[in-house]
């Protein structure tokens, strides 16, 4: 098991403390009947005088009383439920339908919890969308109070970073634009991790369809604990971008990954494998199997459940099926070379955005 899956099961187990259990005992022996004592008489000294007659049987004396009475019904004089008639408190997430994904929304850190896609061979092999003719929007369907907005980003040193790819929803410009939407952002690290290696794994999962006939994927922010040198406790610190602070910037990534042997079957196998990737650059040589953790240890982290309707008897090992390595294209050398700006979209509040290599959106 890899360095980051005890990392994962580290941060999504709480230090268990200690309990104490009062145990009760109660006498098996029962309180025996306390006898009335009897007196002994003498002959009455006249015959006038009648004799006593004998004691009654006697009384036996009730058992203490149970410590555990039977309760008592009383009307209860207050109404927690009450609140409800001002509203729900939450926690609310806000479940979002796009043509290209399906998404939860998280109104505490103005990220998703969770973004699922689906793409087969036929929908990448689609060209009717351009991420040129796309820009980045806010998702009006969520309150503004809550709501990730364009300016959090700016000059945050942070990527806008898709969840769901633009690349996967090329089948029409209207999927293709709904990958712009905020709500399926998150802030991520730049160079040598949004525009590098999570690229890459990107294009991994893309790579899938040449072995199953329908891919899904999920994909999501964590906040994962780190131990402190000093005392050694574990704690969770993450950045907040926005002025003012509104967007949390996640300090890992999942993805979980669905290989459908049999697309549409309901009896049919599905390769699995999750994978956690800090949001930091990481090396292009660095193997993917070093991110491969237990699904388990992504739904402790998270608190989400990814695969419970799904029997283990159709369940494989992704890792097992395919190789699960990343290909690293160096597609910027040549635009390095010749210092030839990258595009990589547009920007909504003007004319399409460039970015020099190694630049920040």
């Amino acid at each position: 098991m890899s360095n980051t899956t005890l990392a994962i099961i580290a941060a999504a187990s709480a230090a268990a403390g200690a309990s104490v259990t009062a145990l009760v005992f109660s006498s098996s022996r029962k309180d025996q009947p306390i006898p009335i004592p009897t007196s002994t008489l003498k002959d009455a000294p006249s015959p006038t005088v009648p004799s006593i007659p004998p004691p009654p049987t006697p009384v036996p004396v009730p058992v203490a009383a149970s410590t555990h009475p039977a309760p008592i019904s009383v009307v209860s004089p207050v109404d927690p439920a009450g609140i409800l008639r001002y509203g729900f408190p939450g926690p609310i997430a806000d479940t979002l339908t796009t043509p290209s994904h399906l998404s939860a929304f998280n109104r505490f850190t103005r990220n998703p919890h969770w973004v699922a896609e689906h793409f087969t061979p036929q929908s990448l092999l689609m060209n009717n969308g351009s991420r040129r003719n796309s820009v980045f929007y806010e998702d009006m369907s969520i309150p503004p109070m809550f709501r990730a907005k364009l300016a959090d980003y700016a000059r945050s040193g942070y990527d806008r970073g898709h969840q769901v790819p633009a690349a996967d929803a090329k089948w029409s410009q209207e999927a293709m634009d709904s990958t712009f939407v905020m709500s399926n952002m998150c802030p991520q690290v730049g160079e040598g991790f949004n525009r590098d290696y999570w690229a890459h794994f990107e294009d991994f999962c893309r790579g899938l369809v040449k072995r199953y006939p329908s891919v899904r994927v999920v994909t999501g922010p964590l906040y994962l604990p780190k131990r402190d040198e000093t005392d050694g406790k574990w704690r969770v610190s993450y950045e907040v971008i926005g002025n003012p602070p509104n967007v949390a910037v996640p300090t890992h990534f999942y993805k979980i990954i669905y290989g459908e042997e049999a697309a549409g079957s309901p009896n049919g196998n599905v390769a699995l494998a999750a994978f956690v990737l800090p949001n930091a650059e990481i090396p292009n040589h660095k193997s993917l199997r070093d991110f491969e953790v237990p699904l388990e240890a992504v739904e402790r982290a998270s608190g989400l459940v990814f695969a419970d309707r799904l029997p283990t008897n159709r369940r494989k090992q992704l890792c097992r099926e395919v190789s699960c390595e990343i290909i690293v294209r160096e597609f910027d050398n040549s635009r390095k070379q010749s210092n030839r700006p990258a595009l990589v979209g547009n920007d909504p509040r003007g004319p399409p955005q460039v970015v020099q290599p190694g630049g920040r959106w």
